[in-house]
């Protein structure tokens, strides 16, 4: 659950303060690991199906 994107998304979606639990040494893990699983997502055959 070390990823970047993870981190960017908690940031960003924070309203006025965001707290990272853990050690530097892990947050910087974090930012150095980018997450390139592939998604499992429905949303292309949602869009088409939509747009017929």
């Amino acid at each position: 659950m070390l990823y970047r994107n993870l981190v960017y998304t908690g940031l960003t979606r924070a309203k006025t303060l965001a707290v990272f639990v853990g050690t530097r040494k892990a947050l910087a893990m974090a930012i150095r690991q980018q997450d390139v699983s592939q998604r499992q997502t429905a949303l292309e055959v949602l869009i088409k199906g939509v747009s017929h």
